[in-house]
Formats: structure tokens, C-alpha cells, sequence
């Protein structure tokens, strides 16, 4: 759907009698416009890409990248996010306050400092809306261009590449793959604003140069750089420009956390290319680093994936017995116990757990499926709908839910549920029929009906303003 929807925007943005939705004045396109047409491309992007579902991963992410939203120039933070299923390097933030982060940026980055340099140059081009500022230069601020331009931001984060640029086939494509590469000027600037944030955040911003002098000199004779450094370009004068701002800033800033190479550690086994590298790899690393807790935790996954689950317990035992509260820890014994039937030992770990730490969302998931697995769905139930309280817009929840609801045989709920996850992945179609398939099974029950019926509206609504956007 996504691709189609580009063959047709040429047409739309070629229309001399399209109105603005914006300014009426100006045509400018607000913030609160941008907002929704970033959401209608979100859902769109979800239903077309593979994505990463690592609770962890996604928990790490989005609360590191919330700390820097705090100490940057950004007004709007309310963030959504994609975890997009790629090896390669790439991370974006597009109107709307969209965050899309490739499972690749954590095989790159060393270190979290440098990972942390890369999302505020990300934040940065969003707080100087650096998007609309270009496209209201040209005097083009209107909503189709916006929209065209943010397809292909999305095509090229979903990993389309030129393929991405090529549907836009019409004398507009020159110009549209211009603006997907940021001028000298936003790039500067982007990296001005991001490593304030990094020192304000507690960073070195030291790893920014850092960071961009390594992608250079991996990547200067490679045939397809990646997509990060073709809408960034990067280039020596700017890596010494941006180490010269740097080092006006003392030098005691973080440039590492063990959060930060657990999730990097599980990247590197989740695209692992070679089974069985990995363990070779961890095992190396121990022996020369007996107290490396990362590559420990390595270890006990790879053996994990090679079905060696005794083993796997015995190399985290001692990183348990050092930090008996670590939750990837816990989290990784709590997958052996569950993956040998043990699931009552998995429990007897999970609850201290929940109780020191209530609303941690990756041990929250672990709860409920382990709950799924002790065949306790009405259990599972309420705890997908307390997760749902403040992850709404997680399809991967709604995907989880509409299973607990089918088990438990609430067959309603399960339709809302399906309707829900439909309507956040861009098929408006599919989530009308649930949601219409809900309604009916809420009988004669007039308060569930009514409900459902109000839902059933705004999701029609929905429906339609996407609709008038992709025109």
C-alpha cells in the first residue's frame, strides 16, 4: 500500500486546485498538521515493514530517547516510535514527532554515548523543523508536499532506497530526492543543537565526532553507503567543525552504560550470520575479560539459541548472583525456565520482580506470557489491558491481546483488539470489519455496544482523513 500511494501522489501534487490545509494565508502547514499527517504514515510504514519486537530493545530505546526529548530544544515531545527489523545503519525522526530506529544503529555504535549522539541530531532536525523550514523556503509548506516529502522519509527508512525515490515518478522525483538530503546548513545546525543536548543530557559530546569520523572511514568507498549517511552527508570539514564545538565541553560526560551493551549484545546475536559465530565470539572476549558482564550475558544467550539451556544457566548464574535485581538478567533465566517447562520456577523469579518494579513494560510482557503459557488467558487478560493503559499505541500489545481475548473466549474484545492492532498497522478496511464484528457480539449489552459504536466512528473518521490526506 505504501508504494502504491506514492505512484499517486505526482498526480495530486501536480493538481494546481489542491487547497491548503494550512495557514490560510501563508499555506503553511502547522504542528498539530504535521502531527497527523506523520500518524497516517506510521501506520502505513508498520503495515509495510518488518519490525523488531524485543521488549527490551524497545523499552531501552524509548526511554533513552524521552531523556534527550527532555534536554533538547524540542516543544512537542510526545514521540512514537519504529523499531524497523534492518541490520543496516539508520535512525530517523520525521514530522510528528516519529522516531524510527534500525536494529542496525546498535551493531554501529560502540558505545551509548554514541548511539545517544545520533538520535539528538535526530531530535535536532525535528525541534528546528528543519522538514518544514525547507519546503516553506521554496513557499511549497503545503499538505501534499509535506506528504510527499514524508513518503519519502518512510520509504527510505523502510529501507526502499532508491527503489523508494523511484516510485515518485514524475518531474517532481529530482527535486523530492533533494529534499531528503538535509542542506549544509540543517546539518550543521543539527549537530549544534545535538551536542548541547548530549552535555545537557549527561553526555560527552565528544562521541558525536566520534562516531561520525568512524561512519566516514568505513563507508568512504562503499559502493551503497548507508541510508543515514546519504540524507546526512558527511564530510571532514564537518567531523572537525563539529570535534572543535565538542571540546569546548569538559570532558565528564557518560560514554557507556552495561543497559546499553545488553541491548547492543542482543543485536549482534539477533543478526548474527553465521550460526554459532556469536558464541565463539563471547567466549573469546571472557577469556581475555573474565568480568565482562556483556559478553557473559552474551554468552548465556548464545547457548540459549543453540537449545543448550543448562549451560545458558550456568554462564548467568554468576551475573544473577552479582546483580540479583538486573532485569535483563532475570528476564534472560526467566526465558530458560520458560523454554525447559519450568514454569513455576519462572514465576517464582518474576514476581519479587513485578513487585519492585511495577510498571516495568518488558517484565509486565514476560507476565503475560508466561501466563499465556500456564494456559491462564483470563489472567493474561488484565495484564495486556494494564500494559495498554500506557502503551495504546503499541501494535505489538493489541497483537498479544486479541490472542489472550481469544483464549479466555471473549470473543468481543477480541474483535476490538484486532481492530486496534489493524488500525495502527494503516489497514483502516480490515479494522472496520472487527470492530463491526465486535459490535455485534455485544448483543444486547447497551453500554458495550455504545462504546464500541463510538469507536467504530472514530476509526471511520480516521479512515477518512487519511484518505483526504493521500489524495
Amino acid at each position: 500500500m505504501l508504494f502504491v500511494l506514492l505512484l499517486v501522489y505526482p498526480a495530486a501534487l501536480l493538481a494546481g486546485d489542491l487547497p491548503s490545509l494550512g495557514d490560510a494565508s501563508s499555506g503553511i502547514v502547522s504542528p498539530q498538521q504535521e502531527r497527523q499527517l506523520g500518524h497516517a504514515w506510521l501506520s502505513l510504514l508498520r503495515g509495510q515493514v518488518k519490525q523488531l519486537h524485543d521488549s527490551l530493545l524497545k523499552d531501552f530505546v524509548e526511554s533513552s530517547v524521552y531523556r534527550l526529548a527532555e534536554t533538547s530544544a524540542l516543544q512537542d515531545r510526545r514521540l512514537s516510535f519504529i523499531f524497523i527489523d534492518s541490520p543496516q545503519l539508520n535512525a530517523f525522526a520525521a514530522p510528528g514527532g516519529l522516531v524510527g530506529v534500525n536494529g542496525g544503529i546498535f551493531i554501529t555504535a560502540q558505545t551509548e554515548a554514541e548511539y545517544a549522539s545520533v538520535m539528538a541530531h535526530e531530535l535536532a532536525h525535528l525541534s528546528q523543523r528543519h522538514f518544514a523550514r525547507r519546503l516553506q523556503a521554496e513557499q511549497r509548506m503545503q499538505i501534499p508536499m509535506l506528504a510527499a516529502l514524508l513518503a519519502g522519509v518512510v520509504a527510505a527508512a523502510a529501507g526502499a532506497g532508491d527503489l523508494g525515490m523511484a516510485t515518485i515518478v514524475s518531474s517532481q522525483a529530482a527535486a523530492f530526492q533533494e529534499q531528503m538530503r538535509f542542506s549544509r546548513q540543517n546539518e550543521q545546525e543539527a549537530d549544534r543543537f545535538g551536542l548541547l543536548n548530549l552535555e545537557r543530557a549527561g553526555y560527552d559530546p565528544r562521541a558525536m565526532p566520534a562516531m561520525f569520523g568512524r561512519l566516514l572511514r568505513q563507508y568512504r568507498y562503499a559502493s551503497r553507503p548507508p541510508e543515514f549517511l546519504l540524507t546526512h552527508p558527511l564530510t571532514e570539514n564537518r567531523i572537525a567543525d563539529t570535534l572543535s564545538r565538542a571540546e569546548q565541553y569538559p570532558p565528564q560526560g557518560k560514554q557507556d552504560s552495561l543497559a546499553y551493551q545488553l541491548v547492543r549484545t542482543r543485536m549482534q546475536l539477533y543478526y548474527e550470520e553465521t550460526p554459532g559465530i556469536s558464541l565463539k565470539r563471547f567466549t573469546a572476549t571472557l577469556s581475555e575479560q573474565p568480568d565482562n558482564q556483556a559478553a557473559r550475558y552474551g554468552l548465556a544467550l548464545s547457548l540459549a539459541k543453540n537449545q543448550q539451556i543448562e549451560e545458558a544457566s550456568k554462564a548467568l548464574a554468576p551475573l544473577l548472583q552479582q546483580q540479583p535485581e538486573n532485569i535483563a538478567f532475570n528476564l534472560a533465566q526467566i526465558e530458560l525456565d520458560m523454554a525447559a517447562n519450568r514454569l513455576d520456577m519462572a514465576e517464582k523469579r518474576l514476581t519479587p520482580l513485578l513487585a519492585s518494579f511495577p510498571d516495568n513494560y518488558p517484565l509486565k510482557q514476560a507476565q503475560a506470557d508466561l501466563l499465556l503459557k500456564q494456559q491462564k488467558p483470563a489472567l493474561a487478560e488484565k495484564v495486556l489491558d494494564e500494559l495498554l493503559k500506557t502503551r495504546s499505541n503499541d501494535p505489538d500489545i493489541w497483537y498479544q491481546s486479541a490472542e489472550a481475548h481469544g483464549l479466555a473466549g471473549n470473543i468481543s474484545a477480541l474483535h476490538q483488539a484486532r481492530a486496534e492492532y489493524f488500525a495502527l498497522t494503516g489497514d483502516y478496511q480490515q479494522a472496520l470489519e472487527q470492530i463491526e464484528l465486535a459490535k455485534r457480539r455485544a448483543g444486547t449489552n447497551f453500554l458495550l455496544a455504545s462504546r464500541i459504536e463510538a469507536r467504530q466512528n472514530e476509526l471511520r473518521e480516521l479512515q477518512k482523513t487519511v484518505k483526504e490526506m493521500m489524495r
